[in-house]
């Protein structure tokens, strides 16, 4: 395991000194699970690959499945060669796995905080690791208030007022279900811990690309003087899943595409794209903007959810190259369920900057593939010059800003067509991150277990924030559960949605994105 070397690491050359990881004790609530699995173990694999992570840290899966600390380790390695960007390096391997162990444990028995206490306690001094903790709850939503109270009647939280030992609490989405629980996830959270130790994740805000969005507004001179209602004309967001619900029935049934993505994942990544400029990146001057975003949002009445809004859940259809199911005939989904897989609407922004300039969303499962993308269009040129034919307007000017899974950006301006007449043909200048930068990018939990370590929260959810967007989604919730509505439009597998998102921007005169 090499030491951390900001010379050596382009990732750390951003970071003032006292922002770089420190030494700590990562505690994963629900250690032998699949998030465990899938996505915590590779990204600190790669960051120990990378050399990013201090030489000081461990690992402790906590979990109520029985394990030894060899048995982790194996779970641990599986999880790395299925899903990690990066393959196994045996040396680093056997280093990596040092750090790794496992304590059986029920959330919900005090005894057992008692036993992980002890364990921590027992490994640290090993390390150098002088007490510092951060504890990732990657378990069930039902499961964080037991688990909060059960930190802080253990013994396991750190003062907030001191600076080391630290303990760091990582929450994951979804916060609540609705405004209200929301509101009673984050009083259980601040009964336990201070505002400055909890990080609410949202791993859209860790992929580079998203990222990248504040340094191709406020780095670049040409965009921001144009980021405004005078030139844009609107903006198109699209998240889009290839895969039906699968394994995820029992979750969704309960979610919905509007919980799953919109309050989250899509609203934060508008806020970035909306913001007013920061004076500062520091942490909280970066969430300050971004929750003055989530406040100037429209509010929408109960009476004009279907004026703007649009469900609908998918159908059978042939995708993937086989036929699949709708989703009401999926395993977990009850057959009369009026969740919806697909989402579409449309807001506004009430401040100056984006005054009356419409923006379209649209999430769905079972969509013709995966992408996400944020597209920003410009108004069309005046009708004289090169625009004087209404029958066959100039393409305007779009900036598509590409989050997945071909992460860049691309402008489209109009150009010359070779030859003697004057014909303005569209064309398109395209950066791809990894045809520029040639390696893989990161993964977003790397980039966000590290400002964990370093104490940096500019890319998580802060409290307001949080029920910010709940607040902005509670009249859509209500007036749905109002409705008493029994079915749901319905789209084929494999299409980019129903016909009734198509009507909902074609009354403005716009169609959406093909993709």
């Amino acid at each position: 395991m090499t030491e951390t070397n900001a010379d050596a690491n382009p990732l750390m050359t951003e970071r003032s000194e006292e922002s770089f990881p420190q030494a700590c004790t990562i505690v994963i609530f629900g250690g032998a699970g699949d998030l465990s699995k899938r996505k915590l173990i590779p990204a600190l694999y790669n960051l120990a690959l990378d050399g990013l992570l201090p030489t000081q840290f461990a690992v402790i899966g906590f979990a109520i499945d029985a394990l030894s600390d060899e048995a982790f380790r194996d779970f641990a390695r599986d999880g790395i060669e299925r899903f990690s960007r990066r393959q196994i390096d045996e040396e680093e391997w056997r280093e990596f796995a040092q750090h790794l162990f496992y304590q059986q444990g029920d959330f919900s028995e005090a005894a057992d905080y008692a036993a992980l206490k002890a364990r921590a306690e027992e490994i640290e001094p090993h390390f150098g690791i002088g007490g510092s903790r951060l504890y990732y709850l990657a378990i069930p939503p039902s499961f964080i208030e037991t688990c909060v109270f059960g930190l802080r009647e253990g013994g396991l939280v750190a003062p907030a007022d001191q600076d080391l030992p630290f303990t760091r609490l990582i929450v994951e989405k979804p916060i609540g279900r609705d405004l209200e629980s929301a509101r009673g996830v984050n009083r259980a959270l601040q009964a336990c811990f201070a505002e400055h130790q909890l990080y609410r994740i949202d791993h859209y805000l860790g992929k580079e690309t998203v990222q990248n969005i504040l340094a191709m507004r406020f780095g670049n001179a040409i965009f921001e003087p144009l980021w405004n209602s005078k030139h844009i004309d609107h903006v198109q967001i699209t998240v889009a899943e290839a895969e039906g619900v699968g394994t995820r029935a029992g979750y969704f049934e309960t979610a919905g595409a509007l919980r799953d993505m919109v309050q989250n994942h899509i609203l934060q990544l508008l806020s970035l794209v909306a913001m007013e400029p920061p004076w500062s990146m520091r942490a909280d001057v970066i969430r300050d903007r971004r929750l003055d975003l989530l406040q100037c949002l429209r509010p929408m009445r109960r009476h004009e959810v279907d004026q703007h809004v649009v469900r609908a859940q998918y159908a059978s259809g042939f995708f993937l190259g086989k036929n699949a199911p709708g989703y009401r005939r999926e395993e977990g989904v009850a057959s009369d369920s009026t969740t919806e897989t697909f989402v579409a609407l449309r807001l506004f922004i009430d401040n100056w900057r984006w005054a009356g300039v419409p923006i379209y969303i649209r999430t769905g499962k079972a969509m013709p593939k995966r992408v996400s993308e944020v597209a920003v269009q410009f108004k069309a040129v005046p009708h004289m010059l090169f625009n004087t034919d209404t029958d066959h307007p100039l393409e305007p000017n779009v900036l598509a800003l590409r989050i997945q899974p071909d992460e860049g950006l691309a402008l489209r301006i109009g150009t010359k067509l070779p030859g003697p007449k004057v014909k303005i043909y569209p064309v398109k200048m395209d950066f791809r991150y990894g045809s520029t930068f040639g390696d893989q990018s990161p993964e977003a939990y790397e980039r966000l277990l590290l400002d964990v370590m370093a104490g940096d929260a500019t890319l998580f959810m802060r409290d307001d924030a949080v029920e910010a967007s709940w607040q902005w989604i509670q009249p859509i919730l209500d007036a749905w559960a109002a409705s008493g509505e029994r079915w749901l439009p319905e789209y084929p597998a494999g299409s980019w949605g129903p016909i009734e998102a198509d009507r909902l921007i074609h009354a403005d005169g716009y169609d959406w994105r093909r993709l």
